[in-house]
């Protein structure tokens, strides 16, 4: 290869190599250069598997945004958007090209993101390794071949995941792992961690940044559209069930985690799903299943034997084990990625407590507190470090980590939205029933399903319901397929006097919760916020 073809095939970043560099290879010749430099090996049923090491999950404390002049005061600052000075911002990534222009092969990837193509951006990644490659290839938009002829990148993420950033870059104290992104450079850097979705996050922080001025709101949200044409999203956060409750046999699929809502309708940003599959059920998730067994499928942090076969229950190396394929991969897609404006808003938290409940119509004042509040609750084996209770998680619009702009700018707009072409907001819990964590029992898919069905069909809204006294929630008081004790928690638990107890200590969360975003919130908002009993 000659150096003015390598200078073109690295055009727009920056890096200089002295080796090899291999531009857009397909999942065939990415699958055979991971196999060949010893990446990774194939499952029993062609997918490749990565084990990403020590970083297993996002690095969330080691993200930072360079503190550039022409973005520095619509950025969201603090623990989630923390300051790089622009000239260590400038440090890194320049030791960061050096360390790419020393390995002896590089893999490129040119990608879209945004499947309208009035808000898409074009994105390059570089990187050393053919695994992380596939991973982007699969995860974002492929442009057709006659497209990728003088492909010039909006964005550029520079990928080191075995460079150790150093005290001079400015990340975190003790920290060899860094992950900067800079607006005005339109530059991403991640060094020191080999966990894929970082390159992931990275460009849906961009979306994030950049759709909301042109008049869009990105949403980390999950997508699909029933046969009539309705469209229905699925915000939550991870564990929730977003990928398995979108990824409906008898709906279209538009995407699994990442969409934009502008007033033609929804777009996904994606070109690919990323699904955590710990204890992935065949029968429940039988697309998820199917699409994680095949060749050209990543899998991330997935025990194998000997064979290949997967062990799916095996949760020794992380409890995020993941899957990343093409959408195509999940059949009935809809078409381009794209599809109407929603008729139906979903948003899912898996409650650890056991005392919301399976599905509560939400009015629009409740839909943005529960939409800025962000709840879900954590248990034992989720994350290092937890203990036997269930712990209370709340990230501001299902997405805190990855929003740039403050909060306030996306509950807006969503409240806009929906006010605007009239969805229907709903409250669902695929957490527990019957009691906590440890005493009660994961809700039935079978019945969430039943839930959704009944909700996105239009049969749900006209239900009678009733008014549950502590978090003010719609219950529906007959659901066909779901038994009536499960649709009220309270009823649903041997213990009353305890659920009781336990409801008020997790409206007391929410409520100390909501004094975060309290000031910004509107009169609405803060009239339908949950209060503790006097």
């Amino acid at each position: 290869m000659t150096a003015s073809n390598t200078a073109a095939l690295l055009s727009g970043t920056g890096v200089s190599a002295s080796g090899e560099v291999l531009a857009n290879l397909t999942a065939a010749g990415l699958t055979a250069q991971a196999l060949s430099r010893k990446e990774g090996r194939l499952s029993a049923d062609g997918a490749f598997i990565g084990v990403t090491g020590q970083h297993t999950g996002r690095s969330v404390a080691d993200k930072f945004v360079a503190d550039d002049p022409e973005a520095t005061n619509e950025i969201w600052w603090g623990k989630v958007n923390q300051k790089l000075a622009p000239e260590k911002f400038e440090r890194f990534t320049a030791d960061v090209r050096q360390w790419l222009g020393q390995r002896d092969v590089l893999f490129t990837q040119d990608l879209y993101a945004g499947a309208d193509p009035a808000y898409r951006i074009k994105v390059r990644l570089v990187t050393p390794n053919a695994w992380h490659a596939l991973f982007a290839r699969n995860m974002f938009i492929r442009p057709p071949v006659e497209e990728l002829a003088g492909f010039q990148p909006d964005y550029t993420i520079l990928h080191a995941p075995e460079m150790d950033a150093k005290p001079e870059h400015g990340g975190r104290a003790n920290s060899s792992t860094l992950i900067a992104l800079s607006f005005a450079k339109k530059i991403i850097a991640i060094a020191g961690t080999s966990y894929a979705g970082e390159i992931k996050k990275s460009i849906f922080t961009v979306m994030n940044w950049l759709l909301p001025a042109q008049g869009v709101l990105p949403m980390h949200c999950s997508a699909n559209v029933g046969k009539a044409g309705d469209t229905a999203l699925f915000f939550g956060l991870s564990g929730t069930g977003k990928t398995t409750l979108s990824s409906d046999p008898e709906r279209a699929l538009i995407g699994d985690d990442e969409h934009g809502w502008s007033d033609k309708g929804v777009f996904n940003f994606e070109g690919g799903c990323y699904a955590k599959v710990i204890k992935l059920s065949q029968e429940a998730e039988p697309q998820i299943w199917n699409a994680s067994h095949r060749f050209g499928a990543v899998l991330e942090n997935v025990v194998a034997d000997e064979r290949g076969n997967l062990d799916l229950e095996d949760g020794s190396l992380t409890e995020n084990t993941r899957s990343c394929y093409p959408i195509e991969f999940i059949p009935g897609t809809a078409p381009g990625g794209m599809a109407g404006l929603p008729k139906n808003v979903v948003m899912l938290t898996a409650d650890a407590f056991g005392v919301l409940p399976p599905i509560s119509k939400l009015t629009s004042a409740q839909a943005m507190y529960h939409f800025l509040s962000g709840y879900t609750a954590k248990v034992a084996g989720t994350e290092k470090g937890l203990g036997k209770e269930p712990q209370a998680t709340f990230s501001t619009c299902f997405g805190a980590p990855f929003l740039p702009r403050h909060p306030e700018v996306y509950g807006k707009m969503l409240a806009e939205l929906i006010g605007k072409h009239g969805a229907q907001v709903w409250l669902v819990n695929t957490g527990w029933t019957g009691g906590s964590y440890g005493t009660g029992h994961r809700m039935s898919i079978k019945h969430t399903r039943a839930l959704l069905r009944a909700a996105l069909d239009g049969s749900l809204a006209n239900a009678e319901f009733e008014t549950d006294p502590f978090f003010g929630l719609a219950i529906p008081k007959a659901v066909p397929g779901v038994p009536t004790e499960v649709l009220n928690p309270r009823n649903s638990w041997a213990d009353k006097d305890n659920y009781d107890k336990t409801a008020r200590h997790l409206v007391s969360l929410f409520e100390k919760n909501f004094e975060t975003f309290a000031s910004g919130a509107s009169a609405e908002v803060k009239a339908a916020a949950l209060k503790s009993a006097a």
